[in-house]
């Protein structure tokens, strides 16, 4: 600690940084490998992984759902060829790798640890992260295959393994991130997040596959990825009252002794959420401010912080700004004196005091959580799902009416044009045109090359596994080293466990919004009604991979309390579906949103095919993160309207949808 008459250079004993990521990965895996080389020689200490729609869910580039999303959110990763141009000259046995993956965590694990084999590197040196919380993605991201007990067995299995064969790996990261991101209140990010972790850790207890013993080596590997929004002081106690209670589980429920092993070990992405596309400058001191919430407590600091580029409300971020993020962190960590003094708020009665008020909370929302059976249950019912919706609705409401300011948005509008977005590039990337071809190509090269009678037998013996209950992990390292695909090993376990659909959450939500304005959006809506001589029905679809359905929710769950009938039957649907549903629905509008950068292909494709079916003269509306060149090709390709994140007021765009409703008129006899 410092001391009064410290010299300015003679620093004294300093905490070590946490480490610093950059959450990242596009186009195809030599363009992030480079990516990544760059990032690490400015200073990243740790690597997370993106990785694009077809991967997280499991099928191949060239397959036909996948066209479009290949290499937009994330990097392509087809088989092990690809995990090797992903690191190549990376050395894994030094790097702290993070995987932001959920449903096939168990596959790109299973690659990660065949990679390593074949390099020569033993399991025992890796150290990193793999996300591989499914109870997440039913509740907000949508990344999910299989239905929850199947899910829940990977899972386990992947930690059963990891704990005997790669001991410095975190297998989970618990990931109330994303709930922030679908609405949650901290409470609900503590709650449900920690149920969560107990329903993990009680299906691993549950396995048989873990000694006693062992167990308390399973809790301390079970690691947390949470988010920090901008309310930061609130944040900051909500970490701490997280760090409290996780010590008070693991040493009741399953009786763990060391207060290492029980220590609520976490990284962080700060917000995104809370991102402006008005005024995007501003977004570099929502970072900031954010990045406090986990940094200035020393008892309870995150382990590992990855920043937001300022500009993801408009698209992909550069490498300048990523860098930007970076040189953030690092001036926090190494500039500033705070990692050379104790925990700053011990002691304070305001803290303590939010502390306590976010602990009661959050252990009587667990307690309606565990009468109703715990995490799966919550899931299944649809009760957590319906919970995020209405708390996203008033957070949507409170931004409408100007209850919670944003600057730039419904505060403070009046601005100069940023010259951060006056380039030639709108001040973000854009993905090569021919990235997802070059993807396709070099899969059908693998599978040439590869020995097919090989990885058939690979895939026989996942699905023997698969079946009689064996852990999954072997199996798929096998996979992996015969050169099995992304796309066969996610196809081998559909073959066995089935799809599923996840509850919307919509039917039993109830809904905020701001009266005046819902009051002119009814009269709109009775107006088109009117002169369609029937209610005004408003098909909602999610089409492609895009899982991130929050917005899709609100306009569907706004659009019904204005008096329209809504068709919304939830996320990855096709574009023949949706054109399919149009027709059979006698839809006066159909609504798609599409947050992947893939809104040009598949909105041209179901304006063709609603076309085909005879449905051409129903106007189509989109939403999405689409840049302004975008807008237009659009609206050239037939779309009516374009809502992007600066059109935040969902009454006005239910109003608005009503109008171009009331102009198209009766297209389809009902």
């Amino acid at each position: 600690m410092s001391t009064p008459d410290t010299p300015i250079l003679q620093r004294p004993d300093r905490d070590r940084p946490w480490l610093m990521r950059t959450y990242s990965g596009h186009s195809t895996a030599r363009a992030s490998n480079a990516l990544y080389r760059t990032n690490l020689e400015r200073g990243q200490t740790g690597l997370s992984i993106a990785f694009d729609l077809p991967t997280q869910t499991g099928y191949d580039a060239d397959e036909a759902i996948a066209r479009g999303e290949v290499g937009r959110v994330g990097v392509p990763i087809s088989h092990l060829g690809d995990m090797e141009a992903l690191f190549d000259q990376i050395p894994i046995e030094k790097m702290n790798t993070s995987m932001t993956i959920n449903a096939t965590a168990a596959w790109l694990f299973a690659l990660y640890i065949a990679l390593a084999d074949k390099r020569g590197v033993d399991r025992g040196v890796l150290s990193g992260t793999i996300q591989n919380d499914i109870v997440k993605e039913y509740l907000s991201r949508g990344t999910y295959i299989f239905p929850p007990g199947p899910s829940l067995k990977l899972t386990t299995d992947s930690v059963v393994f990891s704990v005997a064969e790669v001991p410095k790996w975190n297998p989970i990261n618990v990931c109330p991130y994303h709930l922030q991101e679908a609405g949650a209140t901290p409470v609900q990010e503590i709650a449900f997040s920690l149920s969560n972790a107990i329903q993990i850790l009680d299906d691993v207890k549950a396995s048989g596959t873990v000694s006693d013993e062992g167990f308390a080596d399973v809790v301390g590997r079970i690691s947390f990825f949470v988010n920090a929004g901008i309310r930061f002081v609130t944040e900051l106690c909500k970490m701490r009252a997280f760090t409290e209670l996780w010590d008070e589980i693991t040493a009741e429920r399953y009786g763990v002794d060391d207060p290492k092993l029980r220590r609520f070990r976490y990284g962080v992405q700060v917000n995104s959420l809370g991102l402006t596309e008005q005024q995007p400058e501003n977004n570099v001191y929502r970072i900031l401010l954010e990045m406090l919430a986990v940094t200035l407590s020393k008892g309870a600091r995150a382990r590992a912080v990855q920043l937001p580029a300022w500009n993801e409300a408009l698209g992909l971020p550069r490498p300048w700004d990523q860098q930007w993020s970076l040189r953030l962190q690092q001036i926090v960590a190494h500039e500033t004196d705070l990692l050379e003094f104790g925990d700053l708020f011990e002691g304070s009665h305001e803290v303590a005091a939010k502390v306590a008020e976010l602990k009661v909370a959050a252990k009587a929302e667990m307690a309606v959580i565990a009468k109703l059976g715990g995490a799966t249950q919550a899931v299944e019912t649809g009760y957590m799902k319906q919970k995020l919706v209405e708390s996203n609705s008033a957070r949507v409401s409170a931004i409408e009416t100007g209850e919670l300011p944003v600057i730039g948005v419904n505060r403070f509008t009046e601005s100069a044009p940023s010259p951060l977005t006056t380039g030639d590039d709108g001040g973000f990337m854009t993905i090569d045109a021919g990235a997802e071809e070059e993807q396709i190509t070099n899969l059908k090269a693998w599978r040439d090359a590869r020995d097919s009678n090989a990885a058939n037998a690979a895939i026989a013996a996942l699905k023997a596994a698969a079946r009689d209950g064996s852990n999954i992990m072997e199996p798929s390292i096998a996979c992996a080293k015969a050169g099995v695909t992304t796309g066969e090993w996610g196809r081998a376990l559909r073959e066995t466990f089935g799809e599923y659909r996840a509850p919307t959450g919509l039917a039993a939500a109830s809904a905020a919004a701001p009266a005046e304005a819902m009051e002119r959006a009814r009269k709109q809506v009775a107006e088109a009604a009117r002169k369609l001589g029937r209610p005004v029905k408003l098909l909602v679809g999610k089409p492609g991979l895009d899982g991130h359905s929050n917005g899709a929710e609100q306009i569907a769950l706004r659009a019904r309390d204005c008096g329209m009938e809504v068709v919304y039957q939830g996320i990855r649907l096709s574009p023949e579906q949706i054109a399919a549903s149009a027709l059979e629905e006698s839809a006066h509008v159909v609504g798609l949103s599409i947050l992947s950068g893939a809104h040009i292909r598949l909105v041209t494709e179901v304006r063709r095919l609603m076309d085909l079916e005879g449905c051409g003269n129903i106007p189509i509306v989109v939403g999405g993160i689409i840049p302004p060149e975008d807008i237009d090709s659009l609206k050239k390709a037939g779309v009516a309207r374009v809502y992007t994140p600066k059109d935040f007021e969902i009454t006005a765009i239910i109003a608005d949808i009503a109008t171009v409703a009331g102009e198209g008129g009766e297209t389809i006899a009902p």
